[in-house]
């Protein structure tokens, strides 16, 4: 640790270890503080996606099929960006996931574009469509 989280001194020094993690203490402000928690941090990529997701209306469990993220992980992503989806319970998204000449071909079919709108993103090597009815009574 080579700051103070607090004022951002670079005057700190060891003050003990509490649950086995070193504690320090700021000799500029006087505030306590422990080295962060060592952990799994999971890349900002995923974390967009996974909002993109969100909004496009997959539920949090399909969200965790698809990118392999918890799902807890993900509603808390959703609270932490206070992200609000439009609820719409006219429709629920379908989705694909496609490598590059199956979307190619999936395209080539005009069934699969008529009466639809529908949105394409990057899922690592392969391709996610969401597709949804434009016009549903």
């Amino acid at each position: 640790m080579n700051y103070c989280p607090q004022c951002q001194s670079n005057k700190i020094v060891k003050s003990g270890i509490v649950n086995h993690r070193q504690r320090y203490k700021c000799k500029s402000c006087n505030y306590y503080f422990t080295v962060n928690k060592l952990g799994k941090k999971i890349d900002q990529y995923y974390v967009t996606k996974a909002l993109q997701l969100y909004l496009e209306g997959l539920t949090y469990r399909e969200i965790e099929r698809i990118i392999g993220v918890s799902h807890v992980s993900v509603m808390n992503w959703v609270k932490k960006y206070n992200i609000h989806k439009v609820e719409n319970q006219d429709y629920h998204p379908t989705y694909k996931i496609l490598g590059q000449s199956e979307l190619s071909n999936f395209f080539s079919n005009q069934e699969n574009t008529k009466g639809a709108g529908m949105i394409v993103t990057e899922l690592g090597d392969k391709y996610m469509v969401i597709k949804w009815e434009r016009f549903k009574d």
